[in-house]
């Protein structure tokens, strides 16, 4: 198949490209002339410039092509409160919804996340079918991610847009050097005590979530989501597999939860460094525990222990020198 995908350059993005380049795909990246490519830079794969606010330049990217993986999206704790939130997550994918359209139809994939799911205060398995309850503050990236959602399955409704949506939970791997997720271990192995909250995350390795998605190309039913998850770890749990990969040993110290975000909220309130951002500490107090049983019966899909990707994750980390 061709196919064009956005976000190809990013820490996912890179490992989709790569198997679908393995797996004998033509792949098409949208990239802008800032774009880091460093990932990506061994692989054959044809580059076309432009960028999500740009309709026309989408339109052009997909001529000839079978099938769309949208990825591209901010994702980074300190631009989640930017004005360009929404511009990107929620306009960039309805421009690229219209330039799929205007293209013929090709079969889209929006890569949405476990957030726009929900997430809860005590362990709760979520499915497909979860009720969302999350506030819109401070979760304002599960709602960006929810509204462009919408837009997909308003386009497969009354558009005939062949859309599915996939919904990974939280991505850990190697060669993660924005510190998306590898900063919490990284984190861990530098802080003493190591520290920690009660809350909990389905966890899954980088390749895995990428060969979720790319199963999706030939599996799966338009205008369903599938949650690509991972092992419901409790987040102590984390922090303790983290140590015992490095061969760390050192307390581990697990703080109040409402005690800690009141401290973190009041430092914010006063303009004052917070040792975690106050977005992502709201988030690793909740559970965001996931079956993605649909996924394994309909994709094929598969995830690996919690266990070797963490060990994967400190592997990375010491030997690119972060820890």
């Amino acid at each position: 198949m061709r196919v064009f995908v956005t976000g190809g350059n990013g820490f996912i993005g890179s490992r989709v490209v790569r198997r679908l380049v393995t797996e004998g795909h033509t792949v098409r990246c949208l990239l802008r002339q800032t774009s880091r490519t460093h990932r990506v830079d061994d692989l054959e794969f044809e580059r076309h410039l432009g960028d999500l606010l740009t309709p026309e330049a989408l339109q052009a990217g997909m001529v000839g092509c079978d099938a769309v993986i949208h990825l591209a999206s901010i994702s980074a704790w300190d631009q989640i409160r930017s004005p360009r939130m929404r511009q990107v997550v929620v306009e960039g994918s309805g421009n690229v919804l219209d330039a799929a359209v205007a293209s013929g139809g090709p079969r889209v994939l929006f890569i949405s996340s476990l957030t726009a799911v929900g997430g809860t205060p005590s362990p709760a398995l979520l499915d497909e079918d979860a009720a969302f309850e999350l506030p819109p503050d401070p979760f304002i990236y599960a709602h960006a991610k929810r509204d462009a959602e919408a837009l997909c399955m308003t386009a497969h409704a009354e558009r005939g847009l062949p859309v599915l949506i996939l919904s990974p939970c939280e991505v850990w791997g190697p060669d993660d050097d924005d510190f998306i997720t590898a900063a919490y271990a990284r984190d861990t192995l530098k802080d003493w005590p190591a520290l920690t909250v009660r809350g909990g995350t389905a966890l899954a390795h980088v390749d895995d979530i990428a060969g979720g998605i790319v199963a999706g190309l030939t599996r799966g039913r338009p205008g369903q989501r599938y949650i690509l998850g991972g092992e419901n770890i409790h987040a102590p749990d984390i922090t303790r597999g983290i140590l015992a990969a490095a061969g760390q040993k050192k307390p581990v110290l697990q703080l109040p939860n409402g005690l800690t975000l009141a401290a973190i909220n009041f430092m914010a309130r006063l303009g004052l460094p917070t040792p975690i951002h106050p977005d992502l500490l709201a988030h690793a107090v909740l559970y965001w525990f996931a079956d993605c049983s649909k996924a394994e019966r309909e994709l094929g899909y598969t995830y690996r222990p919690a266990k070797e990707t963490i060990q994967d994750v400190v592997d990375w980390l010491k030997g690119a020198g972060h820890a």
